[in-house]
């Protein structure tokens, strides 16, 4: 099967949240990029890159807020799910659809915050130590990764209670013990 043959029959949410998992992993390696640069001009030349710090504390903001758009959908994330494994699968999926609802509240309320931030960031013109850059638009792209993250739960608490077989399809699970 073809790659025009997968993107075909997929719908248009499965290709948003590829999209969002694909920015998510290129901000991971512009991280390790960054990181990479700088210990290596540091260590073999004995220059840095003008805002170095600056600039890897800000991508590590964008990389942390887009990491959890691209983990809540699949729900890849750590889970503890003592009570979840022991009912049936019922009462796994209301155990599911609610806590995917808390957590949709939990990061819709972060969301909120973190944009009052980037609005406080811009009025009062927090700048860059070296090159004097605003760090506004750093907070701007970590917001946008945390709207990504509100968008993605909101799809899995649809497909959670009206597409059940989807999420099923779509997460495939392997016991560690099964693991060898």
């Amino acid at each position: 099967m073809s790659a025009t043959t997968i993107d075909k029959s997929r719908g248009w949410m499965d290709r948003f949240i590829d999209g969002i998992e694909f920015v998510a992993a290129a901000f991971v390696g512009i991280v390790a990029a960054d990181v990479f640069i700088s210990v290596l001009l540091r260590k073999l030349f004995s220059t840095s890159i003008p805002d170095s710090y600056d600039f890897g504390r800000l991508l590590l903001g964008i990389m942390i807020f887009w990491g959890i758009a691209a983990t809540s959908y699949r729900g890849t994330h750590i889970t503890v799910d003592l009570v979840w494994g022991s009912v049936n699968p019922r009462w796994q999926r209301v155990i599911d659809v609610f806590a995917t609802l808390v957590l949709l509240f939990v990061v819709t309320v972060q969301t909120y915050t973190l944009f009052d931030k980037v609005v406080s960031t811009r009025a009062d013109n927090v700048l860059t130590y070296d090159l004097q850059l605003p760090t506004w638009p750093f907070f701007a792209v970590s917001w946008a990764g945390d709207v990504s993250a509100v968008l993605l739960i909101a799809i899995r608490t649809y497909r959670l209670i009206f597409q059940p077989e989807k999420m099923a399809r779509d997460h495939v699970t392997e016991s560690v013990e099964s693991a060898d």
